[in-house]
């Protein structure tokens, strides 16, 4: 048999690896019944269902009628640009502030893009910041600081 649809292969594949990987996690608690379910319980039926769901996406890349797809290229600076962008943001928010922590966050993801530019950045960054003051700081009363400490002293 041949893979006509490699992106619906491993994308199967990534499922079934999810699903094992949560059943797998999950036998280290108890599962319980489905009258009194345990902590296992959800985790093992989620992964199941994954597994089960992978199996089903992997195996309609088989057949003759399956539309012939290639895995395009993987991005990876992309991917790091923006999960440096998170790490940046969760080490620099105790310290520099949430002003200082979401600039620097929308800034080296939306980098990560082919059409990153800098006022769309600067102007996301800004209705950021408010709705994230407005929402955590005033709405939710989260106690992070708002900016760097140095200029809060």
């Amino acid at each position: 048999m041949r893979i006509r649809n490699h992106r619906d292969f491993w994308a199967g594949v990534m499922f079934m690896a999810f699903g094992v990987g949560f059943v797998l996690f999950s036998t280290a608690y108890p599962l319980g019944t489905t009258a009194k379910m345990g902590p296992a319980f959800f985790p093992t039926v989620l992964g199941v269902l994954l597994a089960v769901l992978g199996a089903i996406i992997s195996a309609g890349a088989f057949p003759q009628t399956a539309i012939e797809a290639q895995v395009a290229k993987f991005g990876w600076r992309e991917i790091f640009l923006v999960l440096l962008g998170v790490a940046l943001f969760a080490f620099m928010l105790p310290r520099l502030g949430l002003v200082v922590s979401v600039f620097t966050l929308i800034f080296v993801a939306a980098s990560a893009s082919h059409e990153f530019h800098w006022k769309e950045s600067t102007i996301s960054a800004i209705v950021l910041v408010l709705l994230a003051y407005g929402l955590f700081s005033t709405g939710l009363e989260v106690q992070f600081p708002v900016w760097p400490k140095f200029l809060v002293q």
